[in-house]
């Protein structure tokens, strides 16, 4: 296990872990899409199913043998950012305003069937997702390098 992550409480550290599996991960990128799709096209029953995925998928997957992978990285680098956020730039936080913004207005989109809004909505609230979790395998590369610095 990577040694930038504070070891404070073991359950929290092995939901992190099992939750930074990269199988995990990436299979939570498409969420947004599948709920929007689904408000869209009024199909309850997949947006229950896709709801559902949503709560047990940290409890699919084992913890990663490393942290070789970006996605891991990313989720590891949440953790730290979500642990230690006072000591860490607010620039990465930030990029989840115009994140929440967009989805919210993509589900709106989705409720009003306005295709165009919908999919330019979306792909906006994932593209700035997506660059959230790349600032959060910069800072946990930057937390993994000091904590074998030392610093």
């Amino acid at each position: 296990m990577p040694t930038a992550i504070p070891d404070d409480d073991p359950l929290d550290r092995y939901f992190w872990a099992r939750h930074a599996n990269p199988r995990s991960g990436w299979s939570r990128v498409p969420t947004l899409p599948l709920i929007v799709a689904c408000i869209y096209r009024r199909n309850w029953r997949g947006l229950a199913l896709t709801l559902a995925f949503v709560a047990v998928n940290p409890f699919l997957f084992s913890p990663p043998e490393d942290d070789s992978a970006w996605m891991t990285r990313g989720v590891y680098g949440e953790r730290l950012w979500a642990k230690q956020a006072g000591k860490h730039r607010r620039y990465p936080g930030l990029l989840n305003v115009p994140t929440a913004l967009a989805s919210l207005y993509a589900l709106y989109a989705a409720i009003r069937q306005r295709p165009a809004e919908t999919a330019a909505a979306t792909a906006l609230a994932m593209t700035l997702k997506l660059w959230f979790v790349s600032e959060m395998v910069h800072l946990y590369e930057d937390g993994a390098g000091e904590a074998s610095t030392g610093r």
